[in-house]
């Protein structure tokens, strides 16, 4: 028995090993085209997607070639564009799902047809001619239009799709344009299966997405909650600590809106350049905790790191940023809510977690001394990894064109922006130091 049981197992291994090529014999990168517009009572949906993810339809073939000519070939079209491009997308109108809709024409396109830059080039190449018969097409190249046709009540209902494409390729990429009723166009992009995407949301419900994306996103970003966690370890006292949060808040909130208003630099070299100075900025607290924390001027430091955090926050941000609709200015507000909440949450455990481990566990300075060393030597590595990605980048002069200095000019309101907010947050401390916070020098807080 015992000789068996590694038999047995070598021979299941062997099986499922020559199985796994034609169970995933499909595409590793593909591209879905979508383009959807409402117009009258009817609601069009134009999709693109590659043959070869299709590889449970017997397609006609000749040799390497499809075989456009054969009878079978328009059986195969319709059920490959039935099972893989209309059953796999969720189309609602307001809240209330549309039925299935009608295949209202398929073809088969060449790799580098171009019909699919637009949604009229698009909609004519499908009401079109099909490709010659003769045709000689790779299966493996070919693309599959599908034309499909939903019933709806107004062209002016705000319209949802859950498209679920994931199964198409390893990895699957939907490129969505929505042209609304009064022909504008709206450019989305999704990988794999998105779940449900509301293509012109109300401001509510704007407002409860990007606060949930707001609190979780501060919960999963390591870097921003070392950052946190280095500026807590010297504080007792959560009153005298949210106005630290808030002014880094305020800080990152200027530039993440200045950042989706496209004013800041689109250049290979800034995101690296940022993650590097958030690394940077982690090391430099945990430093100060460890040589001399100086809590009198911590909400400034945190106020000029909270700069640069807010930059790291707008590039997690970009994905999202698409389905805030005509409610740009209220999502990004909604997302500095939802993160100044997650902040709070987390201090809400950080406070209590320190205060029980420097009264029962090790003396305060030690504790903070230790706590901070182990965060500056995280931090010291993620910016020598970050700054090595850097220096890959080759940095030239910018051309001093139009272009150029309306961008310094955009950046000067940023500047004016940021001084304002400076000012504000000064103005509402206490003129008098609060004997709690201690001095420049102080080094533990009772």
């Amino acid at each position: 028995m015992k000789r068996c049981v590694p038999l047995a197992l070598a021979v299941a291994a062997l099986f499922l090993w020559t199985e796994a090529p034609a169970a995933h014999d499909v595409p590793n990168d593909v591209r879905i085209q979508i383009f959807l517009r409402p117009e009258g009572q009817l609601l069009r949906l134009l999709v693109r997607a590659p043959l070869a993810s299709m590889n449970d339809i017997p397609w006609p073939t000749a040799g390497v070639f499809l075989n456009l000519s054969d009878p079978e070939m328009p059986i195969a079209l319709r059920d490959g564009a039935r099972n893989w491009i209309a059953d796999r997308i969720d189309v609602y109108e307001e809240d209330a799902r549309l039925g299935a809709p009608r295949l209202a024409a398929i073809r088969v396109s060449l790799p580098s047809d171009t019909s699919f830059d637009s949604y009229d080039g698009a909609l004519r190449s499908l009401l079109g001619p099909p490709l010659p018969t003769d045709t000689e097409l790779v299966k493996s190249q070919a693309m599959v239009d599908a034309l499909l046709e939903y019933p709806i009540r107004s062209a002016r209902s705000r319209f949802s799709i859950d498209p679920h494409y994931r199964l198409l390729g390893l990895t699957a990429l939907t490129v969505l344009r929505f042209v609304t009723a009064d022909g504008v166009e709206r450019a989305l992009e999704f990988h794999d299966d998105p779940g449900l995407v509301r293509l012109d949301p109300r401001w509510i419900q704007a407002v409860r997405l990007f606060v949930t994306e707001g609190f979780f996103h501060i919960l999963s970003g390591t870097d921003h909650l070392l950052f946190l966690f280095c500026l807590v370890i010297p504080f007792r006292k959560f009153r005298h600590l949210l106005v630290v949060v808030t002014a880094f808040t305020v800080a990152h909130s200027i530039t993440l809106i200045a950042s989706a208003y496209k004013m800041g630099p689109d250049a290979g070299w800034f995101p690296p350049l940022v993650e590097t100075l958030i690394a940077m900025s982690i090391v430099y607290m945990a430093l100060e905790n460890i040589v001399a924390p100086g809590l009198g001027r911590r909400w400034m430091i945190a106020f000029g790191f909270g700069l640069v955090h807010g930059f790291g926050f707008s590039f997690a941000l970009r994905d999202t940023l698409q389905l805030a609709g005509s409610h740009l200015l209220t999502s990004l507000l909604s997302f500095n809510i939802g993160v100044e909440l997650g902040q709070v949450a987390v201090l809400a455990v950080l406070l209590p977690a320190l205060a029980l481990l420097f009264r029962f566990a090790v003396a305060e300075r030690i504790g903070t001394i230790v706590l901070s060393a182990i965060v500056a030597h995280t931090a010291w590595h993620w910016m020598m990894d970050r700054g090595q990605r850097l220096l890959k980048y080759q940095f030239q002069l910018p051309d001093l064109t139009p272009a150029f200095f309306a961008g310094v000019t955009r950046w000067l309101m940023v500047v004016v922006a940021v001084a304002g907010a400076w000012w504000l947050v000064k103005a509402l401390l206490p003129r008098r130091s609060d004997p709690t916070l201690g001095s420049e020098t102080t080094h533990s807080v009772p």
